[in-house]
């Protein structure tokens, strides 16, 4: 088992996106997206520009991988497929990306768009340049904005879970990584259970 922590700047609740019963990441961390394998965690804290470095912004277990193909057809996720014009859960739908018939990338128009909703080459190449991977969990919690403070037990020198910098950090030690599960799962995950830090 894996656990992956890293830190999100801008929590629009687009990556991941939390809404309806499942929390999904399938934009952004390219790196994360393509090798975590079901059991595993991946945890996210605030940013010190947001003033919530060391809060946890969302913990989710690694439940099913699918392809963007299989994301967009899937009917399951037919409502994270993004709708501008609705509610600030469906504008952030992360649902974006499928293959035309000549395999051609289509960038759905979204939060990774341009502001006149044509496709962004740069967002495109960084979510599917190296993988096409979606992570999904059911076992999740997502805080945004009111998450809960790391414990100082596990910010030690030599094994501090918390991201400082961009990228990701998954190199901990086997118990280390157990601890902090148990501690996770005694928070009681139950899905969505605050607001993004980006909205209103």
């Amino acid at each position: 088992m894996t656990l992956y922590s890293y830190v999100i700047a801008r929590d629009f609740a687009f990556a991941p996106n939390p809404f309806y019963g499942v929390c999904t990441l399938a934009t952004c961390k390219p790196k994360i997206r393509a090798t975590a394998k079901v059991g595993d965690w991946v945890l996210a804290t605030g940013s010190k520009a947001k003033k919530r470095e060391g809060h946890i912004v969302y913990a989710m277990n690694v439940e099913e991988i699918l392809t963007f193909d299989e994301y967009w057809r899937d009917a399951r996720f037919r409502q994270k497929r993004p709708l501008l014009n609705g509610s600030l859960k469906q504008r952030y739908g992360d649902n974006i990306y499928h293959k035309d018939k000549a395999g051609k990338w289509i960038q759905a128009n979204s939060h990774h768009s341009f502001p006149d909703g044509t496709p962004n080459p740069r967002n495109i190449e960084r979510d599917t340049g190296t993988t096409t991977r979606v992570l999904l969990g059911r076992k999740f919690g997502y805080w945004g904005r009111i998450g809960p403070k790391v414990p100082a037990r596990f910010r030690q020198s030599e094994g501090d879970i918390c991201c400082r910098t961009q990228g990701h950090k998954s190199r901990f030690e086997e118990k280390l990584v157990q601890d902090v599960v148990v501690w996770l799962e005694s928070l009681e995950l139950d899905g969505f259970m605050g607001t993004p830090t980006e909205f209103p």
